[in-house]
C-alpha cells in the first residue's frame, strides 16, 4: 500500500501525524524533513530566554521517537526535489517516493531584509531551531542586539532579549509596533511599554547598508544615521513556501491555495500550516493550524471535513504589556472604539454595532473571553464538506 506522505516536520506536519493516528493506527504514513525532525514548539523561540530554556531543552522529542510511537516512517535530512503529481511521486535526493495522498506542510521562509554590505550576510533571522541555535550561539559573551522589524516576532523577541539584560535597539518601518493588526493607541502603548523595559525603538526607518566595526555590525539607516551592535536579526516577516507546488502545477496565490478540504486543484494534494491559503486566508498562527490539521485527519481517514475557523485571537507574548488581537477582516468596513476597562486597554472595532474584531493590551482573560463569544467564525461550518469553490 501507498503511503500517505507528508513534507514538513513542524507543528503542521507532526500535527497532522498525531491527529491522524488518533482515528487511524495502520495507514502507512511518511513524512519527510530536511532536518533533524526533532519536536519543537516554534512559538516558544521567541520567548525561550525568559522561560529559561536552552535550544535542547526546547525539543520534547527526537525524529525517532515521535516515529517509533505514532508508527510513522521519519525521513530526516532528506531534501525534496520535486513533485510528480501524475505519477503521484516525491522526488528526493535519497530516490523517489510514491504517494496515495500527499500533504503539503512546508511552513514559510523569512522575508528578505534587503541589507547591502560587506556585513550583511551576518545578519541573522530565527525560523526553526537549527536557527534559533545559531542566534543563541551569537549572543554569547555579547550585549547589544538590533532587530529588523517591530511586528509579533520582532515585538516577542525584543521583549525576551531586553528582559534578559540586552540592549535591544529596534529598526522599524511603521510609526509603531504592530500597526498592522492594533488600534494606534494600543499600539503606542505596547511600544512605551516595551521603551520602559529597555527596548530603544527606531521608528519610520529602514536600515540600508551593514559593514563590520569594532562593535560587530554598523547598520546604515535611510536617514544616514548609523545604529551599531553585536548582533543583528531580522524578523520583518514570513513568506509562506510556494515553488515546489507551483512548479509542480499546483495553484498558488499568496499560498498554495486549497480548498475548504484542504485539497489543492490537484487531486489527493494537499496543503496545511504556513504555507496554506483556505478560502483567502493565510493565517501563520497556531489556532487556524490546529483546525486544519483535526479537518484534514478527518478527511485522510474516510470522513471528507471541512475546516472552520470560529474567531481565534493572537496573544503577543510581551510580557511588558502582553496584547491580545482578534483582526478584523480586511475587507471590513468600521472603526476601532479605544477605552480603559478591567486594568488594560480595550478596542472594539465595530460596524454598525457588529463586532467584528478586538485588542487588548493587558492583562484581561475574562473580557477576551467574553468579546471572543460575540465575534463571527472566520470560516463558519459548511452545509456539504465538498467544496472547491476556490479553483
Amino acid at each position: 500500500m501507498k503511503p500517505i506522505v507528508i513534507i514538513g516536520s513542524g507543528m503542521a506536519g507532526y500535527g497532522l501525524l498525531r491527529e491522524l493516528r488518533k482515528l487511524d493506527r495502520e495507514t502507512p504514513v511518511t513524512l519527510i524533513t530536511a532536518d533533524d525532525g526533532a519536536v519543537y514548539a516554534k512559538p516558544n523561540l521567541s520567548n525561550a530566554l525568559a522561560t529559561g530554556k536552552t535550544p535542547e531543552q526546547l525539543q520534547s522529542q527526537l525524529a525517532a521517537q515521535i516515529g517509533a510511537s505514532l508508527n510513522a516512517r521519519i525521513l530526516t535530512h532528506t531534501q525534496v526535489q520535486g513533485l510528480d503529481v501524475v505519477a503521484r511521486q516525491v522526488a528526493t535526493d535519497q530516490g523517489n517516493i510514491a504517494y496515495s495522498r500527499l500533504v503539503l506542510a512546508l511552513g514559510a521562509d523569512p522575508i528578505a531584509h534587503g541589507v547591502q554590505g560587506a556585513a550583511a550576510q551576518r545578519i541573522l533571522s530565527v525560523n526553526n531551531l537549527a536557527d534559533y541555535r545559531a542566534f543563541r550561539a551569537s549572543l554569547e559573551g555579547k550585549h547589544s542586539i538590533t532587530i529588523l522589524g517591530g511586528g509579533l516576532i520582532g515585538c516577542e523577541f525584543a521583549n525576551d532579549l531586553a528582559a534578559a539584560g540586552y540592549a535591544v535597539t529596534v529598526v522599524h518601518r511603521g510609526p509603531y509596533p504592530l500597526e498592522r493588526l492594533l488600534p494606534t493607541e494600543i499600539a503606542h502603548a505596547l511600544g512605551t511599554a516595551l521603551e520602559q523595559a529597555g527596548v530603544r525603538w527606531r521608528y519610520e526607518r529602514l536600515a540600508l547598508t551593514a559593514e563590520p566595526c569594532d562593535k560587530g555590525i554598523a547598520l546604515t539607516l535611510d536617514d544616514g544615521s548609523v545604529v551599531t551592535s553585536d548582533v543583528v536579526l531580522s524578523a520583518i516577516g514570513l513568506r509562506p513556501r510556494t515553488a515546489l507546488a507551483a512548479a509542480a502545477g499546483i495553484a498558488t496565490g499568496r499560498g498554495i491555495i486549497v480548498d475548504r478540504l484542504l485539497q489543492t486543484n490537484v487531486e489527493n494534494v494537499y496543503a496545511i500550516g504556513d504555507c496554506a491559503e483556505v478560502a483567502g486566508l493565510v493565517l501563520p498562527y497556531v489556532q487556524p493550524l490546529l483546525q486544519q490539521v483535526r479537518a484534514l485527519a478527518a478527511t485522510l481517514s474516510g470522513q471528507p471535513t471541512a475546516v472552520v475557523y470560529p474567531a481565534m485571537p493572537v496573544m503577543v507574548k510581551t510580557p511588558a504589556l502582553p496584547v491580545t488581537v482578534a483582526p478584523a477582516p480586511l475587507d471590513a468596513s468600521g472603526a476601532w472604539r479605544v477605552e480603559a476597562q478591567e486594568g488594560c486597554l480595550a478596542a472594539r472595532f465595530e460596524d454598525a454595532g457588529q463586532l467584528l474584531g478586538f485588542a487588548l493590551g493587558g492583562q484581561a482573560p475574562s473580557l477576551r473571553s467574553a468579546l471572543t463569544k460575540l465575534l463571527p467564525p472566520l470560516l463558519p461550518a459548511v452545509q456539504s464538506a465538498v467544496t472547491v469553490a476556490n479553483f
